[in-house]
């Protein structure tokens, strides 16, 4: 699963902790504790990532976490999506050429490379296969 360093900062004129993401400069969020700026944070991060679908760019891959450095881990599911997306862009395949190796219309298409969508994991499976890539999952401690 893809993990996205987060740098927490408090503000001490608003008495909110931000949070900022190195990879995604652009993405911000707060909360009145760092329990809440992690968890508004996972939620501002995915948004954010859905971004770069809409503008047909890549989605970068996270820098590396540093010791003590605080992250948000992507679920299996977004983390699938996002490896599918860039696996797209980096092959040249649009979304329509998709919906037709997959024999879909397009609204399945933007929902399967949609993060707030519960897509099928068996679906993004099939749609890497058809990239010539393989999904695999392990189980970390």
């Amino acid at each position: 699963m893809l993990r996205y360093p987060v740098t927490l900062t408090t503000d001490t004129e608003t008495n909110t902790v931000l949070a900022d993401f190195p990879d995604v400069p652009w993405c911000h969020s707060a909360g009145y504790d760092e329990s809440e700026a992690l968890l508004n944070a996972e939620d501002a991060l995915t948004s954010a990532l859905g971004v770069f679908i809409e503008r047909r760019q890549a989605i970068p891959e996270p820098s590396e976490i540093k010791s003590n450095e605080a992250y948000i881990t992507l679920t299996a599911l977004t983390t699938a999506k996002i490896l599918l997306w860039n696996e797209m862009i980096k092959q040249g395949v649009r979304k329509s050429d998709l919906a037709r190796q997959l024999n879909c219309h397009m609204p399945q298409i933007d929902r399967l490379l949609d993060f707030e969508h519960s897509s099928k994991i068996e679906l993004v499976e099939t749609a890497l296969k058809l990239l010539g890539k393989q999904l695999s999952v392990q189980l970390a401690a």
